[in-house]
Parts: structure tokens; C-alpha cells; sequence
């Protein structure tokens, strides 16, 4: 991890920068992707799941027999955890769940707003060498919570064309019968656009790597997406009363997600971020994804700010996707974070509790997106419509004001629309 020592305040902006990737090629390679998709259908499908993940596919959906036996290859442990986990994450999301917002405006003016749920909602999991079975549950349960009619799931599958039996299994367990087996870029294109074969979605939701985020932001203009979440990212503010083992054990547990992640370690002192990269240093050394944590950790950073409202400042600046703040009154650092994805409050709330079975949800804004959106919600897979019943008392009463700011822009017709109202209630209408 490269150290910074209470560096000048003019360095922040550098500092807090993302590490550079070459965008120009994946931007090109995921423009081409997506525009083959598009024009050719499941051929293009079909192809790059054979050039990219390495399987030969006769077709792309999961067979129902398949998806319930998928628990057969799974130990009750897992099953039970999935459970609980799946619990938690319900109650949380079936607490977001708001009333209707009905008011009278003034007399004889009525205004409701309803939410409704999204129809056909489009959910990528990652796959690959960490398949995240977690976020079949956090796209999931929102989606069932809010009452979507059809719930479709996207996640790569391996050389032999299989999905994870635990991917398969949590589906199961929420009921979500309609799987593919494509991944990356090709996977966003068919959600958007749809095939001979698969029908496009009104939304798509997951997070991805470059290849995934770059996809989401090209379609944009097609279809809707929850958020940019691209690789992921953790910030840990620590001072003294920080333990240096579980600092280092929740930097290291968004190191090994990949080579294109980021951790950030915020310490008071220079004694506290030497005991914190010692115990990196050793933990590291004992855990499996050595390639995925030495290439995260080459482009990672420790930053010694004495000054909690230094420390405050730089995260702002940062906004993180994961913020653990492991300090002396923790809450008071916490309360005036104003751009984070997921805050963590004390030495025992691990990171790795939000992204499993604490029952926030795990799918949350990166790359400094946090300063503008939040994290998946509720909300996320709902659509809210407005209405508004207005009696000849009420539009009495709006006539006036309706008629002068039609007239400032320049409206006529609007304006008119108001006035022809008014005459024929003189008229007895």
C-alpha cells in the first residue's frame, strides 16, 4: 500500500483518485459487443460465451428440473445460512415499504402519488472464480418485496456451461425460474434489447466488473439500470482504539474480489497504519486469492490524517462504496459522512455482515457515485405515479395563478385551457 503522511490538502483530490484503467479499450470491446447483440441475436449470445467464458451452450435457460435439484449439492449449513440471511434481508426491505402519499393541496385539490412495481426486471449476478449466490438474495428479495411480476437472472456460467449449484439454489429458494446462462457485457445487451429467445426487461440490476458497468452506462438510452457499480471499494477509518486484526481482515476481504478493487486505510497515526499493514501482511499471506489481493493492494492506499474533521473531509472527497469507522465515538464521524454507499459502525460490524446477512443491501454505488446515489432499495424496483382530481372549487381557486404563470412563459394554450374552464362555469357548466 503505498503511505501518505498528512499530506497537503491541495493533494486530496489527486489521491482520492480511482486507479486508472484503460476505459478506451473496454469501452470499444463493450460497444462491440453490444451492437453484435443487438443486430445478431442469440448467434452473437451464443459466440462470446464460447470466446469469453469458454462453454459450448446448445441453449441458454435453465431447465426447471435442474434449478430444484440444485440443492442436493449443497451442505444444510449453507442452506441454513441462505435462510437466514434471506430473513434479514426481508425484513429490512419489507420496512422501506411506504404508504401512499395522498393530500389536499388547497380546497378542492387532491393529489396522490402510488408506487407500483416494475414488471419485468432483468438481475446480473457475477460468477466466475467467486460466484455471488449473496446477490441472488439482495437483487432478489427487493423484486419480490415490491411485488414484480417477472423476475429474470443472468450470471456466466463455467466451461462446462453449469452454474453454481448455490446461485441456482438461492433462485430457487425466492422462486425465480426464468435463468440464462450468460454473463458480461453480452448478458446486459440481451436484458436490453432481447433476442429471438429472450424477451428485454424494463430495468436491470447488479453489480460487475469494468466489462458489466461499462454496459450499463452504453444502453442507458434503452433501458433503465439501477446504478454504475463497478469494482468494488472499502475505506476503514481507524485510530488507536481500532484492532489491527480486524482492520486488516476487512481490507483484505474486498482486496481478494479482484485486481481492478480498491481499499483505503484512514488512520490517526502512523503507529496505527504500521500495526494494520503489518497484520495485512500476515493475513494475506494465509488466504487463497493471492493474485486478486497482491494486484489490489499494488494500487491501494493508507493516509495518515491526525484531525477526525480531516478524516471526515477525505472520505467525503473519496465517498466509498464500504466505509468501516473503527474510532472513539464512532457515530460522530458516522453522522457527518454526507457520501457513502454503506457505513459500518465500531470494531464488530465487518463489512462482510452487509454483504451477507445483516440485511442492508449489498449492491451499492462505486466510483465516487456515492456523492449522487444510494444504494439498491425498494424503491429501486418501483415506479411511482402521480394523479390528481381537481373540482370546480379547486381549478376556481388555481385559475388565477394558472392563467399569470401560463402567460410569463408565454403558453397561450395552457393558459386557455384554464380560462375555457372558467367561462363555462359562468355559462352553468
Amino acid at each position: 500500500m503505498k503511505i501518505y503522511i498528512e499530506p497537503a490538502r491541495d493533494l486530496w483530490n489527486e489521491i482520492a483518485r480511482r486507479p486508472e484503467k484503460n476505459e478506451k479499450m473496454v469501452q470499444e470491446t463493450v460497444n462491440s459487443i453490444l451492437e453484435d447483440v443487438k443486430k445478431r441475436g442469440n448467434e452473437a449470445l451464443f459466440f462470446y460465451t464460447k470466446v469469453l467464458d469458454g462453454a459450448k451452450l446448445n441453449s441458454f435457460g435453465v431447465n426447471i428440473k435442474t434449478i430444484k435439484e440444485s440443492g442436493r449439492f449443497l451442505d444444510e449449513k449453507l442452506k441454513e445460512a441462505i435462510s437466514l440471511a434471506a430473513s434479514n434481508i426481508e425484513k429490512f426491505h419489507k420496512a422501506q415499504i411506504v404508504p401512499d402519499v395522498d393530500v389536499i393541496t388547497s380546497p378542492g385539490v387532491r393529489c396522490i402519488q402510488r408506487r407500483l412495481p416494475l414488471t419485468r426486471v432483468g438481475l446480473y449476478v457475477p460468477g466466475g472464480s467467486a460466484p455471488l449466490f449473496s446477490t441472488v438474495l439482495m437483487l432478489g428479495i427487493p423484486a419480490k418485496v415490491a411485488g414484480c411480476k417477472e423476475i429474470v437472472l443472468f450470471t456466466p456460467p463455467n466451461k462446462l456451461g453449469e452454474i453454481n449449484p448455490a446461485i441456482l439454489f438461492a433462485a430457487d429458494y425466492l422462486g425465480i425460474k426464468e435463468i440464462y446462462t450468460i454473463g458480461g457485457a453480452q448478458a446486459i445487451g440481451a436484458m436490453a434489447y432481447g433476442t429471438e429467445s429472450i424477451n428485454k426487461v424494463d430495468k436491470i440490476f447488479g453489480p460487475g466488473n469494468s466489462f458489466v458497468a461499462f454496459a450499463k452506462q452504453a444502453i442507458c438510452k434503452d433501458v433503465a439500470v439501477d446504478m454504475f457499480a463497478g469494482p468494488s471499494e472499502l475505506m476503514v477509518i481507524a485510530d488507536e482504539t481500532a484492532s489491527p486484526v480486524f482492520v486488516a481482515a476487512d481490507l483484505l476481504s474486498q482486496a481478494e474480489h479482484g485486481t481492478d478493487s480498491q481499499v483505503f486505510l484512514v488512520a490517526s497515526c502512523p503507529t496505527v497504519a504500521e500495526k494494520c499493514i503489518n497484520e495485512i501482511e500476515k493475513q494475506s499471506a494465509k488466504l487463497n486469492r493471492q493474485k486478486e489481493i497482491a494486484g489490489t493492494l499494488e494500487k491501494s492506499i493508507s493516509i495518515i490524517l491526525k484531525k477526525r474533521e480531516n478524516m471526515i473531509e477525505f472520505a467525503n472527497i473519496y465517498a466509498p462504496e464500504h466505509l468501516i469507522i473503527s474510532t472513539v465515538d464512532p457515530w460522530g464521524i458516522a453522522n457527518k459522512i454526507e457520501a457513502a454507499g454503506s457505513i459500518f459502525i465500531g470494531n464488530y460490524s465487518p463489512e462482510s455482515a452487509g454483504d451477507y446477512a445483516s440485511g442492508s443491501n449489498h449492491t451499492l454505488p462505486t466510483g465516487g457515485w456515492a456523492k449522487s446515489q444510494g444504494g439498491l432499495s425498494l424503491d429501486s424496483f418501483t415506479h411511482t405515479i402521480s394523479y390528481q382530481e381537481i373540482t370546480r372549487e379547486g381549478i376556481g381557486n388555481l385559475s388565477q395563478a394558472i392563467e399569470i404563470m401560463a402567460s410569463a412563459e408565454g403558453l397561450e394554450a395552457h393558459r386557455n385551457a384554464v380560462t375555457v374552464r372558467m367561462e363555462e362555469q359562468k355559462n352553468g357548466y
